[in-house]
C-alpha cells in the first residue's frame, strides 16, 4: 500500500453540513427576541434612566425626592389605590354574580347576557364615561326626567365607569373557573344530603377562589392604569395615569413623568406577580371532568336571573345612550334626530378611523406572525434558553399602557438612535399596540401549541420533513383557531386602546380613541359619541367575523374527523 499524505489543515472527517433546521429555529427565536429587546426592554430601560437623570444631565435620585415630596403625587397615589380597591371589589362581586348565573343556574336569555357583557370591550374605555355623562350628568337623562341632579364627575362617576369597563374581564375569568367544576362532585354532595347553600359554600366558592383572586388582580391592574375614563369623568379626582399625562403633555416634564411612570409600574408589577402565582397554584383541571348542567331551581334561579338582568341593563344603558346621543340634534335642548354629528370635520375627521383600521390590521398580522415564530422556535430551543424567553415574552403584561407609551416617546423621540426614524409614524403606533398586548397573544398561541401531539411532528420528521414544512403543514393548521383568535384580539384591542398611544400621536397622525378624546375636550360630545359608534361598529364586525371563521374551521374539523 502506498501511503498518501493529506494536505495540511485537513482531516479524514467529511465536511460539516449546513443544518437548515437549526438555522430556521434560530431565526424563529432570534427575530421575535430582537423585537422584544428593541421595543420593550430598551424603552423600559430608557424610562428608568430618564427617571434618575437630573436637570444638569447627571444621574441621581433628586427627581424621586421631588416627586415623593409632592403632595399632588401622594394624593394621586392614594386616589389610585382607593379607586383600584373599590373597583376591584365591585367588579368581582358583580362579575361573580354574572358568571354564577351563566354557568351554575338555569334560566333563559343567557346568550343575550353574554352579548351585553362583552359590549364594553368593543369601545375605548372613555365611552363608559361618555355614557354616564349622558345618563347622569347635569344635562343627563335622569336629571331631565326626574329632576335629580347628580355630581357624576369625580370618585363616584369614575368608580361606575371603571367597573363597567372591567366587568367583562371579571366575568370571563371567574366564568372560566366555574365552567370547569366537575359535576360528579355535586352529584355526590346531593347523594349525601348537602343543601344547595352548603354546596355553594363548601364546593363552588373554594373551587373558584383562584379564579376570583385572578380576576381581582386583573381588574386592579386595569383600573389603576386606565386613562380614558379618568380623563373624561375623573374631574378633580386625580390618579397616577392622569398625573403622568399632566407631567408629559401639560408641563413637558419628561423626567418627572418617567418617575411617576416607574411609581405606577411598582403596584402593577406586584399585582401581576401575585396573579401569576395564583394561576400556578390553581393547577390543572382534570381532563375527564363532567360539565355541570344546572337544573331549574326557582328559589335560586329567579333571583339570580333578576340580578343578571339588572347588571346587564346598566351596561346596556350606558352603551345605548351613547348610540342614541349620536343622533340627537342638540342634547338636551333639541332631541330631534339627525345624522349631522356623523359629518365630522374637526380633529381630522374620519381619517384617524381609517388610519386606525390599517394600523390595527398591520399590528394584528405582524404580531400574530411574530408570536407564531417565537412559539415554533421555543419548541426546538433548549430548556435553559426557552424558560427565560418565555418569562421575557410574558413581561409586557405587567407594564401599563401609559408607561409603555411614555417609554416610546422618550426612546424614539431622540436623535441619538437610528430608531428615531420611527417617531411620528403609523408603524410605531402599530408596534406599541402589539407589544402592549404581546403577553396575551403569546400565551394564547402557547396554549394551542401545548395541545399539539408530539407524535405528529415526529411522524413528519421521520418522513424527512424539515422544520419549515412541519411548521407550515402540521403546526399552523393545528393551531389555526388560536392564530385566528390572536389576530382578531390584536386588531380589536388596537382599535380601542388609548393609554398606550396618547403620547405618540401628532397633529398629522392620530388614532380613533385619541380623536374621541379630542372631540370631547372641545365640547363636541355628540360628535364624540358618533365617532365612538363608528369605532364600535368596526370592532363588532371584527368580532362577528372571528366567530364566523372559527365556526367554519370547527365545522371543517368536525367533517374531517367524521370522514
Amino acid at each position: 500500500m502506498t501511503d498518501k499524505t493529506l494536505p495540511r489543515g485537513t482531516s479524514g472527517a467529511p465536511p460539516a453540513r449546513f443544518d437548515g433546521d437549526k438555522a430556521l429555529a434560530l431565526v424563529c427565536v432570534g427575530v421575535p427576541l430582537i423585537g422584544l429587546v428593541l421595543f420593550f426592554l430598551y424603552p423600559m430601560a430608557i424610562v428608568f434612566l430618564r427617571s434618575i437623570t437630573t436637570v444638569d444631565g447627571e444621574y441621581g435620585l433628586s427627581n424621586y425626592a421631588e416627586v415623593l415630596g409632592s403632595s399632588g403625587f401622594w394624593r394621586a397615589t392614594r386616589h389610585s389605590m382607593i379607586m383600584g380597591g373599590a373597583t376591584t371589589l365591585l367588579s368581582v362581586v358583580l362579575g361573580f354574580i354574572i358568571a354564577h348565573g351563566l354557568y351554575r343556574c338555569a334560566f333563559r336569555g343567557k346568550r343575550l347576557i353574554r352579548a351585553v357583557i362583552v359590549l364594553p370591550l368593543l369601545a375605548p374605555s372613555l365611552v363608559q364615561a361618555l355614557g354616564l355623562i349622558f345618563l347622569l350628568g347635569r344635562n343627563g337623562v335622569v336629571n331631565q326626567l326626574f329632576g335629580v341632579e347628580m355630581e357624576i364627575y369625580g370618585f363616584w362617576g369614575l368608580l361606575i365607569a371603571n367597573t363597567l369597563y372591567a366587568l367583562p374581564q371579571a366575568v370571563m375569568i371567574i366564568g372560566a373557573a366555574l365552567v370547569l367544576l366537575d359535576a360528579r362532585t355535586y352529584e355526590a354532595a346531593e347523594v349525601m344530603g348537602a343543601s344547595p347553600m352548603r354546596q355553594f359554600r363548601d364546593l363552588t366558592l373554594p373551587a373558584a377562589r383562584f379564579g376570583i383572586l385572578n380576576a381581582a388582580f386583573v381588574v386592579f391592574i386595569i383600573t389603576i392604569t386606565d386613562f380614558g375614563n379618568a380623563a373624561v369623568i375623573g374631574g378633580d379626582y386625580s390618579v397616577l395615569a392622569t398625573e403622568i399625562y399632566s407631567q408629559v403633555i401639560g408641563q413637558r416634564n419628561f423626567n418627572m413623568g418617567a418617575v411617576v411612570g416607574i411609581m405606577l409600574l411598582l403596584p402593577t408589577v406586584a399585582a401581576y406577580y401575585i396573579e401569576r402565582r395564583a394561576m400556578r397554584l390553581q393547577g390543572r383541571h382534570p381532563v375527564n371532568a363532567q360539565r355541570f348542567v344546572p337544573r331549574f331551581t326557582p328559589a335560586r334561579d329567579l333571583p339570580m336571573a333578576g340580578l343578571n338582568l339588572l347588571i346587564c341593563l346598566a351596561v346596556l344603558s350606558v352603551i345605548a345612550i351613547v348610540f342614541y346621543a349620536s343622533f340627537v340634534r342638540l342634547w338636551p335642548y333639541n332631541m330631534s334626530l339627525t345624522l349631522k354629528h356623523y359629518d365630522i370635520t374637526l380633529a381630522g375627521g374620519y381619517s384617524s378611523l381609517w388610519i386606525t383600521i390599517w394600523i390595527s390590521l398591520a399590528a394584528a398580522a405582524g404580531g400574530t406572525f411574530l408570536v407564531f415564530l417565537l412559539a415554533v422556535g421555543l419548541r426546538r430551543a433548549p430548556a435553559m434558553l426557552a424558560q427565560p424567553l418565555q418569562v421575557l415574552a410574558a413581561m409586557p403584561a405587567a407594564v401599563p399602557g401609559m408607561v409603555l407609551g411614555l417609554a416610546y416617546i422618550l426612546t424614539f423621540n431622540s436623535t441619538a438612535t437610528p430608531l428615531y426614524l420611527l417617531y411620528g409614524t403609523a408603524a410605531l403606533i402599530g408596534i406599541v399596540n402589539f407589544y402592549h398586548y404581546h403577553t396575551q397573544a403569546f400565551l394564547t398561541v402557547m396554549t394551542g401549541f401545548r395541545q399539539l401531539p408530539s407524535a405528529l411532528e415526529e411522524a413528519a420528521g421521520s418522513l424527512g420533513a424539515g422544520l419549515g414544512r412541519v411548521a407550515v403543514n402540521i403546526i399552523a393548521p393545528f393551531v389555526a383557531p388560536m392564530l385566528i383568535s390572536v389576530f382578531f384580539f390584536l386588531f380589536m384591542r388596537s382599535m380601542v386602546t388609548l393609554s398606550a398611544v396618547v403620547f405618540l400621536t401628532t397633529p398629522d397622525l392620530s388614532v380613533a380613541a385619541v380623536t374621541i378624546m379630542r372631540l370631547d375636550d372641545a365640547g363636541l360630545t355628540s360628535q364624540a359619541a358618533a365617532f365612538s359608534c363608528c369605532v364600535m361598529a368596526v370592532v363588532a364586525a371584527a368580532l362577528l367575523g372571528m366567530k364566523a371563521i372559527l365556526a367554519y374551521l370547527g365545522r371543517n374539523a368536525g367533517t374531517g374527523s367524521d370522514g
